[in-house]
């Protein structure tokens, strides 16, 4: 029998890796090819789809591996993100409310710290406050770096990590829950009406809030406030948390969406200058749109007001290409 093969590259995401879609005569399947972090993007990965699809939760499937060649094959899943499904749609909340029931569910999976597999330790690090700082920093080396670049930079990421400090030591829930890391509609995919996840491999055990703050606090999304307050009140009634615990909701929220956004906008310029994907620049604004909501919130007053001494929001907004 006579096989025909068709291979096509299709549109990535802001990873070393690249992906071709594999036409066997009427089958199609994903070939995802490392340049760099092999371990990380085709083991870890791997792994991390094997245990969503043992909870019910679809993510691509390994087909077969080629390690040694840097390249792994995977079911296919389609060409339709739940972003290209929403992003024009009126009524968003009904289709909205199907993620933040998908992140519950994320989260009753109990991650073990270690696990061997094809031969490999495959380890579940906790989100400390060095992984905060850690991303975070980001914003300083890269953002403020490449945009502002007679500051003293030394002086103010000095004076700023102390008071993100004392925020981040105010987080109130437990890093006990499976953190996807980049939950966000671009990463969901529509198969046969069914949501399925991808771009799992940075998966941690983290704070319940994290994937929560990434899907309302979307940079490539402006979703309207009432929107956003509908969901994040969804998650807490469905995540079911004891009622006491209800108050700290909002605090972690904003506390991890504003960590997470500072992170974005270091990533955001480092690929653009250092991976040449100025395509990313474009969600700048928004993403300080987001932090400026959040930054309301009393928790970050002395924050606030380092930003008003140091580093105006007008000029961190700039944007120069």
């Amino acid at each position: 029998m006579k096989i025909n093969y068709k291979l096509k590259k299709i549109s990535g995401d802001a990873s070393f890796r690249e992906f071709y879609r594999v036409k066997k005569n009427n089958k199609t399947s994903i070939i995802v090819f490392a340049k760099k972090e092999q371990y990380k993007n085709l083991i870890v990965y791997s792994f991390v789809n094997k245990i969503l699809n043992s909870h019910n939760i679809p993510s691509p499937k390994l087909l077969k591996n080629y390690y040694k060649d840097n390249m792994i094959e995977i079911t296919d899943l389609g060409d339709k993100s739940f972003y290209d499904y929403i992003k024009d749609k009126k009524n968003k909340f009904k289709d909205y409310k199907r993620l933040i029931e998908l992140i519950v569910k994320l989260q009753k999976i109990k991650l073990k710290n270690q696990y061997y597999y094809n031969g490999k330790k495959i380890k579940f690090s906790k989100y400390t406050l060095r992984n905060l700082h850690k991303e975070s920093d980001l914003f300083f080396d890269w953002y403020l770096k490449y945009y502002f670049k007679n500051l003293n930079l030394r002086k103010i990421k000095k004076i700023f990590k102390k008071e993100l400090n004392n925020i981040y030591k105010k987080l109130y829930f437990k890093n006990n829950y499976f953190t996807h890391r980049d939950f966000h509609a671009s990463n969901i995919m529509i198969t046969n009406k069914r949501l399925s996840l991808i771009d799992s491999q940075d998966a941690i055990i983290g704070n319940p809030l994290y994937d929560v703050a990434s899907l309302i606090d979307d940079v490539r999304i402006k979703m309207p406030k009432n929107l956003q307050d509908n969901l994040f009140q969804h998650y807490m009634k469905k995540s079911k948390f004891k009622a006491k615990d209800q108050t700290y909701f909002k605090n972690d929220f904003d506390i991890l969406s504003v960590q997470r956004n500072l992170k974005i906008l270091g990533i955001f310029v480092r690929l653009y200058k250092r991976d040449k994907k100025p395509y990313y620049l474009k969600y700048l604004p928004h993403t300080w749109t987001l932090i400026e909501k959040r930054i309301k919130n009393p928790i970050f007053n002395k924050l606030k007001i380092l930003l008003k001494k140091h580093l105006p929001l007008k000029k961190l907004k700039k944007i120069k290409i």
